[in-house]
């Protein structure tokens, strides 16, 4: 970081500050428990000042031409770029996600910034036209106003990108909240794109969700509330901006089912779920957390999924970059994901291979895969959001499609399967914004990633998430001859 101390501030109006608030808490790295810099807790105080700071940027940003907001994401992709490294490993740090992952995730914040800037500059509409005789409609395409950004623990920098450059793109200001558990990247994002940036235009308040995000949930001059997190986090950003009636973007939950077929190539499943499901230890709202098998190839797509997971390199990302897995963000999520995991080994549900902490320092859970699962089993309905793997074997394709379905989400799902057909077909019966097959979790910046159901609605990424964070206006101007004998 760029300042002297290990306290991290806020950021508002183009500068570090300490804020209205006292409080502080540690940001722990969870590979070994212990903190590794403290941040300041936001107060409503902290908030209004924010959207002072970006209402008072909106009145030049947005007047500005999509060319010249291009010039400027392109700097700041290239500023990531040059950054890469320090930010791929504080990211790592403040996540416990192995590096690699971590350097990825900084490629797709580059690609993110760069996408954007092209797709502001080629956005479409209707055409301008006489839809009524005498009469020329144009459509105008406006940025909302002040946006507040709500991010979670598990992509602090990539989900921070994601909403920053459509959001900046489509001529909006923001006022981004990033987890309190994860906000060393995020504050230092604001840092270096404030190089590029006018004061005001990105600001960064720190701090919890019931006090700053309710805070950013309530506020008069905020527009629109973008939110990724939890179902519940989703659930009470709506009941908190209902009353202003503000514009809502919620990505939240998923419970991603992978159907496998009995002419699907198993050594690829198990290697595609062996990453889809654990290399962000699980933390993914899209994970390949619910294997739904034809019964006639499951012992053996068990066996080598248990293979392929018992050789994942399991543990602290600051060993090297062989760590394929790491620990779980903090000790609240790891209690959690083990009570997911005494429950269902308590209900007879069985793991052929982890279901145990891993005993070493930090919040480690070994890479589990559970079989012999009931019917409504707890840990196929619940997002577990931990290293763990549901497999359940099926007589026929309808009774896969059923199980898929049948769950309150709707973000994502795999099919893999080698029959052309049956590729073409299923995924117009899966009730999830986005559908692979024979693969999971690949997600280009062209591609819009959004869910169904209980997973919210909105896009991110794509032309379509340009169109979240704008507003269209009918622009009609009657041209009619004046009568001639006025």
């Amino acid at each position: 970081m760029t300042q002297t101390h290990t306290e991290l501030r806020h950021f508002v109006a183009g500068a570090s500050t300490l804020g209205a608030g006292s409080h502080s808490e540690p940001v722990i790295n969870p590979a070994t428990g212990e903190a590794i810099a403290s941040v300041r807790y936001g107060t409503a105080a902290d908030v209004d000042d924010a959207v002072a700071a970006a209402l008072a940027a909106f009145a030049t940003w947005r007047h500005t031409t999509p060319k010249e907001r291009a010039d400027i994401l392109l700097r700041c992709a290239a500023v990531v770029e040059e950054h890469g490294e320090e930010l791929a490993r504080l990211e790592s740090a403040d996540t416990g996600k192995p590096v690699s992952a971590a350097r990825d995730d900084v490629a797709a914040t580059v690609d993110t910034l760069q996408f954007m800037a092209g797709a502001i500059r080629a956005q479409q509409s209707l055409a301008s036209g006489s839809y009524v005789a005498d009469h020329t409609s144009t459509i105008l395409r406006e940025p909302v106003g002040v946006v507040a950004a709500i991010t979670p623990w598990n992509y602090p920098l990539l989900i921070a990108a994601q909403k920053i450059g459509p959001i900046l793109a489509a001529g909006n200001t923001c006022v981004m909240k990033p987890s309190e558990h994860t906000p060393v990247t995020t504050v230092r994002l604001a840092e270096l794109l404030a190089e590029h940036l006018p004061a005001g235009v990105l600001n960064v308040v720190n701090g919890d969700g019931a006090i700053v995000g309710a805070a950013l949930a309530t506020h008069p001059d905020v527009a629109l509330v973008s939110v990724t997190g939890s179902v519940r986090s989703g659930q009470a950003v709506a009941q908190a901006a209902a009353a202003s009636l503000k514009r809502l973007h919620l990505e939240l939950g998923g419970k991603a089912p992978v159907l496998v077929f009995g002419d699907a190539d198993l050594e690829a499943v198990a290697d595609g779920v062996a990453m889809a499901a654990f290399a962000n230890s699980g933390q993914d709202c899209g994970a390949a957390c619910r294997v739904l098998v034809d019964e006639s190839v499951s012992d053996q797509l068990v066996e080598r999924l248990v293979l392929r997971v018992e050789a994942l390199a399991v543990g602290d990302p600051a060993d090297g970059d062989h760590i394929e897995m790491g620990p779980l963000i903090t000790e609240a999520q790891y209690h959690r994901v083990l009570g997911f995991l005494d429950r269902a080994l308590a209900q007879g549900i069985r793991a052929v291979t982890g279901g145990t902490k891993l005993d070493r320092p930090g919040f480690f859970i070994a890479p589990t895969v559970l079989v012999d699962i009931p019917d409504n089993a707890e840990c196929i309905r619940e997002e577990i959001f931990g290293p763990v793997v549901t497999v359940q074997a099926f007589s026929s394709e309808a009774a896969m499609i059923e199980a898929a379905n049948g769950t309150a989400y709707g973000l994502s799902a795999s099919i893999w399967t080698e029959d052309a057909r049956r590729a073409a077909d299923l995924p117009k019966h899966l009730d999830f914004g986005t559908v692979w097959v024979n693969d999971h979790l690949v997600m280009p910046a062209e591609t819009p990633w959004g869910g169904f159901k209980s997973s919210g609605y909105g896009r991110d990424m794509s032309l379509y998430a340009l169109d979240d964070y704008s507003r269209t206006k009918h622009v009609m101007v009657n041209h009619a001859p004046r009568n001639a004998s006025e």
